[in-house]
């Protein structure tokens, strides 16, 4: 069977599931410490897989992505330029009129509660948009 046959075999959470271990360093320790932020701020998000493997993160809408680089680990929030961010957690693509991101590095500590803020107002704004 191909790469991409075992992939389809495979749900987007057992595929992210995956990649947080294959990682195998810090950045699959904060992209599964994200992940269980964003469960716990919306226990109804569903995760996807796109883009050839991005994780992807939804409720109404897309919430966020979560790609890993060499030095980052980047959550890019779809609609962020709209989301209220008073923590200042948006620290990458900022120029853009629409997404906005974090990049966490190694050892960054995690603002949790000002985190899941962010997602709890992604999810309002989602579903804000969805009722009209």
């Amino acid at each position: 069977m191909t790469t991409t046959g075992l992939q389809d075999s495979k749900t987007p959470s057992e595929l992210i599931d995956g990649r947080i271990r294959e990682l195998g360093d810090w950045r699959g320790e904060m992209l599964g410490r994200l992940r269980a932020l964003i469960h716990q701020a919306d226990p109804d998000v569903v995760e996807t897989w796109k883009w050839r493997g991005v994780p992807v993160w939804e409720d109404a809408g897309m919430i966020c992505t979560g790609e890993t680089y060499k030095a980052v680990v980047k959550l890019t929030f779809a609609k962020g330029a709209a989301l209220p961010d008073p923590a200042r957690l948006f620290n990458s693509s900022l120029e853009g009129n629409t997404r906005r991101a974090i990049d966490f590095q190694k050892g960054e500590e995690v603002n949790e509660e000002a985190f899941k803020a962010l997602v709890h107002a992604a999810v309002a704004l989602n579903k804000s948009k969805a009722r009209r």
